[in-house]
């Protein structure tokens, strides 16, 4: 910027390339596309350079000729068919001269007092043959002060042109557009329909009216002076080069592209927060259903166990009865017997019990199987409503949130299908079902190796009615009825009692244990599956509130700019 400033501008100077490189750090701090932190980075590079327009418009417009006529030399090559295949940059140069950069950038210096002011760039066509010609005008915009939109009088506002300008809207340029070879037009009423249907794409397009400027590039040049629509423009433009109106396009230009950007990266905070919405919600609802699992399994087991322990209260209570019926004197051949004896306490006191028991520790454990697989089914009956399908993407806007998301919730949802798909609820009722019965086993309340539990507590159970055997038939039966007999009744059924309390309890606290340990490992592996997903989506949750704050005190910090400037050259 080849102007002396005074000391409130460069102050602003100052404070406005603080602004920038701080906004830089902030958005590369937040992933920014590198694309657009280069353009924000040439910004700041560009805010002390030299007034710069950008020509743009379809190849064969006459963009070469209209730049040769404002510059009042032939400076560019021009010609039917596309001359300009690279970006071309015509700055102030004691000699003309042409070299091209390593990112094929033309530079062109010419001998001209005007462009000591201003630096022109000549695009290749929007409409390239070549791909990589109208990529490199792309990257051109964001660094322009103005731009002059150059389109032919005999097709006026191609499609292409249209997209472009679609494009250079989004940076907040200014844009002047120029209708080049108005001498094809043959009358009035042919200029005139061009003139309303371009301005009038332009304005629906913009949602302001541009500057339109009608002229004949090659035809409006007579010994170096401009006449007729070139003279017109050329005014225009030496009227934007005055140093208060430069000045301000200068600081303007590049708080807008900031703008541009900052507005980019609202609109995806935005979209990530609303997309967030329905994954908090999901995550939520996924936390909600697997502690009402736990707390609800929790509360079920409890008189489920108690339907074994009362199978233990009532064989407590027919063994009082046996042995008050049975441990008489007029019982003294039985007694005297013990496989007798054994055989009635069998089949009097133990017939069904131990296919009881069992029964009932089948149910706990097919109870929990099932509930196990109907809360898998729930859950993935769940994710897969919530789950978009890959087709519903397209289209729209999408980033790398979106598809980290995505993957995570297939993920999830995968691993859920797969447990619903392969669960073999045999097979784990018969694992559990193994598993309580060694635990059982491994408490001591019998020998390791009976077959099934209600065997084992059968088994331990019947001990305590041996003891009332071997009683001798010798001696006074009167003395042994008003005596040993009573003796042996009460002993006996106090060891029952004694052995049954203690079998209920250990029992009770090994089938609470084992079938509680069950349930841990079902909610923890449930917990487990879903656990990516929960922490992705607690984790985006902070990384969106913190982004939504930098981001405010970006928006925050460049109001405050813009008012300054606005201020300043009011």
């Amino acid at each position: 910027m080849p102007l002396i400033l005074t000391d409130a501008q460069a102050q602003l100077l100052r404070e406005e390339k603080k602004y920038l490189t701080d906004l830089y750090a902030t958005l590369s701090e937040l992933k920014t596309q590198p694309a657009e932190l280069d353009a924000l980075q040439d910004a700041i590079v560009r805010l002390e350079e030299l007034f710069l327009i950008v020509v743009v418009g379809e190849f064969n417009a006459g963009k070469s000729a209209l730049v040769n006529a404002l510059l009042g030399a032939k400076v560019l090559q021009e010609g039917a068919i596309p001359t300009t295949t690279r970006v071309t940059l015509v700055k102030h140069g004691e000699a003309v001269r042409e070299t091209v950069s390593p990112d094929e950038l033309a530079v062109i210096t010419y001998p001209l007092e005007l462009l000591r002011e201003i630096n022109i760039v000549d695009t290749p066509g929007t409409n390239a043959v070549i791909r990589k010609h109208e990529e490199l005008t792309r990257d051109f915009i964001p660094r322009s002060d103005l731009i002059l939109f150059v389109t032919s009088a005999d097709r006026p506002f191609t499609e292409s042109e249209r997209q472009f300008m679609e494009y250079i809207r989004e940076w907040g340029k200014k844009i002047v557009i120029v209708v080049n070879k108005r001498d094809l037009l043959e009358d009035e009423k042919s200029f005139d329909d061009v003139a309303r249907f371009v301005k009038g794409n332009a304005t629906q397009l913009l949602g302001v009216t541009p500057e339109l400027f009608f002229v004949s590039a090659k035809r409006e040049v007579s010994d170096g002076n401009l006449t007729g629509g070139m003279n017109a423009l050329n005014d225009y433009i030496r009227s934007w080069l005055d140093q208060h109106a430069r000045l301000r396009v200068k600081f303007s230009t590049p708080l807008g592209v900031a703008d541009q950007i900052l507005k980019r990266a609202e609109t995806i905070s935005q979209h990530e927060r609303e997309q967030l919405a329905q994954d908090i919600e999901t995550a939520d609802h996924v936390e909600r259903e697997v502690g009402s699992y736990e707390k609800d399994i929790r509360a079920e087991m409890e008189p489920r166990i108690a339907e074994v322990d009362n199978l233990l209260y009532k064989l407590e209570a027919r063994g009082t009865d046996f042995f008050d019926q049975n441990v008489r004197l007029t019982k003294i051949m039985d007694l005297a017997r013990g496989d007798k004896f054994r055989a009635m306490f069998e089949q009097q006191v133990l017939a069904g019990v131990p296919q009881e028991i069992d029964n009932r520790t089948r149910a706990v454990v097919d109870w929990l199987v099932e509930k196990d697989l109907r809360e898998w089914q729930n859950l993935l009956t769940y994710l897969q409503r919530r789950r978009i399908p890959s087709d519903a993407l397209v289209g729209e806007l999408t980033t790398s949130f979106d598809m980290r998301r995505q993957a995570l919730l297939t993920a999830t949802t995968e691993a859920a299908q797969t447990v619903v798909s392969t669960y073999d609820a045999e097979k784990e009722s018969r694992e559990i079902g193994n598993h309580v019965e060694m635990a059982v086993a491994q408490t001591a309340i019998a020998e390791v190796g009976a077959v099934g539990l209600g065997t084992l507590i059968a088994t331990s159970v019947t001990v305590a009615a041996l003891d009332v055997t071997g009683i001798l038939l010798a001696g006074v039966v009167a003395v042994l009825g008003l005596f040993i007999i009573p003796y042996k009744r009460q002993q006996a059924k106090d060891r029952f009692k004694e052995k049954i309390h203690d079998l209920r309890t250990r029992l009770g606290n090994v089938l609470r244990a084992q079938f509680n340990s069950e349930a841990d490992r079902t909610i923890t592996r449930m917990k487990e599956g879903v656990a990516p997903y929960i922490r992705f989506v607690k984790g985006e949750k902070e990384r969106i509130v913190r982004t939504e704050e930098k981001l405010g005190e970006a928006r925050k910090g460049l109001q405050t700019m813009q008012d300054k400037v606005e201020r300043m050259f009011v």
